[in-house]
């Protein structure tokens, strides 16, 4: 057999094992959460016909235009992801790859998991409430918040909450909307100082905002080259870390002033 011959076989019998290895690893379980644009919902409306934010002890405004909270979508803490589905969605721009640990808490149930992220979405609204109600210098005890929001978890609507009770008990605080009537769109985290913080997952939530109407968009400012990674045309990023940050850019906004950028 001549040296080429051999040279062939070689390369013949060794790529035997990769290829059979690929094949089994095309069906094994991998470490990793598949992420897509989830639901948006404005704070400003209603949910399953009820108020989002209620309001009592002041008198609640009536406003228009939108903040839309946006979320994401996993896969499952217990679906089973293919090597097939991580490199389609290593190639999709409205798909990420993460490790499932990233995403979900190690060595806990499905239900747990849920358990977790409601009572996160519930510290949420609290520390929400009491940031809003703190940068409008209302007391608790005399104006009463109440958030519903179904179906949603986590505490990255944190601070889109916040703007909405702003929004419906102030407004931009000369008598108009703190929209100015646009969709808004956002996410963040919310401490009850006013504090903003990252949650990941921004580019994928520009784009649910975008698919929903909203023409800009709040994001941590620690976030800002996440967020323009893979940010739709016409979407205009607004980086904030603070809530009043928030607040003076949308007054901004409304009077057709310049606001900070990415």
């Amino acid at each position: 057999m001549s040296a080429p011959s051999r040279r062939l076989r070689t390369l013949a019998v060794c790529a035997a094992p990769v290829v059979a290895l690929l094949a089994v690893a095309a069906f094994v379980p991998l470490p990793f959460a598949i992420a897509q644009p989830g639901l948006t919902a404005d704070v400003l409306g209603s949910d399953k016909n009820k108020p989002v934010i209620s309001i009592s002890g002041a008198e609640a405004r009536r406003t228009s235009g939108q903040l839309r909270m946006t979320t994401i979508v996993a896969t499952g803490p217990q679906t089973e992801v293919s090597l097939g589905d991580v490199v389609d969605g290593w190639f999709r721009t409205d798909r990420a790859v993460m490790p499932h640990d990233a995403v979900y808490p190690a060595g806990q149930s499905d239900k747990q998991i849920e358990q977790h992220n409601l009572a996160e979405m519930a510290k949420s609204q609290q520390a929400a409430v009491a940031a809003a109600l703190g940068y409008l210098h209302r007391s608790p005890k005399d104006v009463k918040v109440e958030l519903r929001l179904a179906d949603v978890g986590g505490p990255s609507a944190g601070l889109l909450f916040a703007l909405g009770v702003i929004d419906k008990l102030n407004g931009n605080g000369s008598g108009g909307d703190l929209t100015g009537g646009r969709t808004i769109a956002g996410t963040g985290t919310i401490e009850p100082d006013g504090t903003v913080g990252a949650v990941g997952g921004v580019s994928l939530k520009t784009q649910a905002a975008k698919r929903d109407g909203a023409t800009v968009f709040l994001v941590p400012k620690g976030e800002c080259a996440d967020a323009q990674a893979e940010l739709p045309k016409g979407m205009q990023l607004v980086p904030v870390t603070e809530l009043s940050d928030a607040v003076a850019s949308l007054k901004s906004l409304a009077a057709g002033q310049k606001v900070p950028s990415c």
